[in-house]
């Protein structure tokens, strides 16, 4: 039960963080998936920052460290980034016939979080290394 309870006290303010961000780059981009482009790219960068920590050798798991990895990793960035609007966003692009757009956001989008991803990670190590 506690476990739950660390994802969903996380998952609510990555919820919030991602419909604010979203709506407020909104009028400042020229489709709206960007936004949720930008909040899935910054998670990644963010889960491979955490993850490279976590993974480190002087990095002893605990039952506090468990929770806190509930709480962010799983609660707050899972539900700042989200693959079902992510492929919702895709599809309505599909369905509009805009090509480019699919295939920058699709493409774009693998590209950005694995790359997002491996500068966390890489960021994380060079970290730990000091």
């Amino acid at each position: 039960m506690s476990e739950a309870l660390m994802v969903a006290i996380g998952a609510v303010p990555g919820a919030w963080l991602r419909y604010r961000v979203v709506n407020h780059l909104a009028p400042l981009v020229p489709r709206k998936h960007w936004g949720t482009f930008g909040v899935n790219v910054i998670a990644c960068f963010t889960m491979g920052l955490i993850v490279s920590l976590e993974s480190q050798p002087c990095s002893v798991p605990t039952e506090a460290t468990n929770r806190v990895l509930l709480l962010v990793a799983t609660g707050f960035l899972g539900s700042l980034s989200t693959f079902s609007t992510f492929i919702a966003e895709v599809m309505t692009t599909l369905r509009q016939g805009h090509w480019k757009q699919l295939t920058l956001l699709s493409g774009g989008s693998v590209l950005a979080g694995l790359g997002a991803m491996l500068a966390g990670l890489s960021l994380g190590e060079g970290v730990t290394n000091l």
